[in-house]
């Protein structure tokens, strides 16, 4: 289903309707016959409307916007439906959509990254958050793409941020994964790091020939008890953390992921614009510049790499 159709129909709410074979006559306002059939052949293309829903304008209204009328159409489908308000010029020649957006409170400026492990310039002004599954091919694709090229080629003037989000269903160790580097972020943002990258290089060896979760979730935190020797943490609290295995933080992390809209992995968020997918690195590279340039920074050449000191 392409992304317009899904983002359109996403808001039907679920209610009855009365069901029964009657002869319907248009309420007062609406368009004639000829006119409807142009508006709803319109909408279904430019919307991609299934064809099993049913497309019913209802009545104009005065509006808001000068020549225009407000035409509401609801989109009706067995015991669905849905209203919205379309923009009818009083000439009847022009049809319009308006939607408001929140400029100031959109959740997309307000992530939650507190005590989350930061790479890159704490204090950057760019922020570039991804919502990782650390069992994903497509997150591992991306990831090899940031870490080093793109973190060397920003150096401090970039910080980059992952958020949890295991699509569990699919990936049945990706949870484990993100309990275990949380409970090493814990105690080291460095060693968190190391555990990432290892995972999203090594994730054939995780899975194992014969996808056995016992093995998988053994192999999980034997490396992260093997990253937490090299990096000096606190074992005993390591293992009690691994054994807890508690998944609230992750489970927080989700939540807001699909209060977000986030449907799958990686989906990256740099100063509130958004992508998904392994984009190319040019092309993540150009959402970067469009955040550095409207904060006001000089974005770097491709001449001239920053050099990133650290693991």
């Amino acid at each position: 289903m392409p992304l317009s159709r899904i983002q359109f129909l996403a808001g039907l709410l679920v209610i009855g309707l009365a069901v029964g074979c009657k002869a319907q006559t248009p309420p007062p306002g609406a368009p004639d016959p000829v006119m409807s059939r142009h508006i709803e052949v319109m909408i279904r293309s430019q919307f991609s409307v299934p064809q099993d829903y049913d497309v019913i304008l209802g009545a104009r209204k005065p509006s808001q916007i000068a020549g225009f009328d407000t035409l509401p159409v609801t989109f009706s489908h067995g015991t669905n439906h849905s209203a919205k308000e379309f923009l009818i010029s009083t000439d009847g020649k022009t049809l319009a959509r308006l939607e408001k957006f929140d400029l100031v409170n959109d959740p997309i400026f307000s992530i939650n990254v507190a005590g989350r492990p930061i790479r890159g310039n704490p204090a950057a002004k760019v922020t570039v958050i991804n919502f990782d599954d650390l069992e994903c091919g497509y997150c591992a694709r991306l990831h090899q793409e940031l870490f080093p090229a793109t973190l060397n080629h920003y150096g401090d003037k970039v910080r980059f941020i992952y958020k949890d989000y295991p699509l569990s269903e699919i990936h049945p160790w990706a949870m484990h994964a993100a309990v275990d580097a949380n409970c090493l972020a814990d105690q080291s943002s460095d060693v968190y790091w190391v555990y990432v990258d290892y995972l999203h290089s090594h994730g054939g060896e995780v899975s194992g020939d014969n996808r056995d979760m016992s093995r998988s979730f053994a192999t999980l935190d034997r490396i992260a008890r093997q990253e937490a020797t090299l990096g000096r943490l606190d074992s005993v609290k390591l293992d009690a953390c691994l054994a807890k295995q508690d998944q609230s933080a992750v489970q927080a992390s989700t939540q807001e992921a699909q209060s977000l809209g986030v449907e799958s992995t990686p989906q990256v968020f740099v100063n509130g614009e958004r992508f998904d997918g392994a984009l190319p690195q040019e092309q993540v590279w150009m959402v970067i510049d469009r955040a550095l340039r409207a904060a006001g920074v000089e974005v770097p050449s491709a001449q001239a790499p920053f050099a990133v000191s650290g693991r």
